[in-house]
């Protein structure tokens, strides 16, 4: 099967970069898989280009442009600069949920991570809103298969987007492998030094992710609060746009906002963690959760569904509306004996191995088989 697939979202460091290259790298290792990789930027085309190499991609696989995303996207509205000029013997195109090709021969696949920019207009730019949305209106329009990284961001799309379900795939995310090489490579020495940079002194509870309001972080921090005298909270992630951001909760004792962190200091970080608290209202998928399993750390999630179909029964599932539900869990986690333990543990093992990058890339596969099986 020949594969066109836009590997340019690998430039951002986000978790859409991460899915791509681990989606690409995975693709690359499948017989069943011809892959090419198409991409433009204007600065960082060697970035991209040494990325995609990184993963074995030959000269051949690759078509890069050196385009700013601005003027490719007017090129890409008038028909312009069609992806089939420069892979002209592609089946199929895996695109991105931000920009959409002109290539109406071409049978087209994307994939939508959340919508969290619907759900949350409010605190959403209008710039990035508008261009998703403008991408959404294609991709429905163009009648794509669409793959959705859970059930719940499944019904998001059929909900918010009116696509209908039968066009809709549920193909979950995985560990990205990134994670598996740092911690492999990383030596006793390295951790130690991160830790004394990090001044991890206290036990303490760990916080992934962008302050953002969905990710719910004051009622964590309300919750956390009367337990600051023995444990501290460590949130590790961009500043963002939510309420921690006031001046008031940098006075809070033990509560420490570390910003972005590497992912090497992230991986010291889940490593000497107690547990991950990770109360979010709404997410896509839930990463941080695999990442968590991955080190053996405990996590304390919300019973929301999309959080749900990744922890399964690993992890201690809390109302996150309730400050003091989210409190029970965290206690309870760290009150736990070496028998319990030892029962999480497993469960968190079990759960892990039901994802993986190979299933992803043979479900996504299965999926670029029926787009071009149902081009018109």
């Amino acid at each position: 099967m020949k594969i066109g697939l836009d590997f340019t979202p690998a430039l951002y460091g986000r978790g859409v970069s991460r899915y791509t290259i681990n989606l690409a790298r995975a693709l690359l290792e499948n017989s069943q898989a011809e892959l090419s990789l198409y991409g433009y930027s204007m600065r960082r085309l060697p970035e991209l280009i040494k990325k995609a190499t990184g993963l074995g991609a030959g000269k051949g696989q690759l078509a890069f442009q050196k385009l700013p995303p601005s003027l490719l996207a007017k090129l890409w509205r008038f028909g312009l600069n069609p992806v089939s000029k420069l892979l002209p013997n592609l089946e199929v195109f895996h695109s991105w949920d931000w920009l959409q090709p002109p290539d109406k021969n071409l049978p087209l696949v994307s994939t939508i991570h959340d919508l969290s920019q619907l759900k949350y207009e409010d605190t959403a730019h209008p710039r990035i809103l508008k261009a998703h949305q403008r991408s959404w209106h294609v991709l429905k329009e163009r009648r794509a298969e669409i793959i959705a990284v859970s059930h719940a961001t499944k019904q998001d799309i059929i909900d918010l987007l009116g696509i209908p379900a039968f066009k809709i795939h549920v193909v979950p995310e995985a560990l990205p492998e990134e994670i598996k090489q740092i911690n492999e490579r990383l030596t006793e020495q390295e951790s130690e030094q991160i830790k004394q940079r990090l001044k991890l002194t206290r036990p303490y509870l760990l916080f992934v992710g962008t302050r953002e309001p969905r990710k719910n972080l004051a009622r964590l921090i309300e919750a956390w609060e009367p337990l600051a005298g023995e444990i501290d909270l460590l949130v590790a992630g961009a500043k963002g746009w939510d309420e921690t951001t006031d001046q008031r909760y940098k006075a809070l004792p033990n509560l420490r906002f570390l910003g972005q962190v590497t992912d090497i200091e992230l991986n010291v970080l889940y490593a000497e963690a107690e547990a991950l608290v990770f109360p979010s209202l709404d997410e896509g998928f839930g990463l941080p959760i695999l990442e968590a399993f991955y080190h053996g750390t405990p996590v304390i999630t919300s019973q929301v569904t999309a959080l749900v179909e990744v922890a399964g029964n690993a992890a201690e599932l809390v109302d996150p509306l309730a400050v003091e539900d989210i409190r029970r869990g965290i206690e309870l986690v760290l009150k736990e004996d070496e028998q319990a333990q030892r029962s999480r543990l497993q469960k968190m093992i079990i759960r892990s191995h039901m994802f993986g990058w190979h299933q992803v890339a043979n479900q996504t596969l299965a999926v670029y088989a029926k787009a071009i099986q149902h081009h018109e």
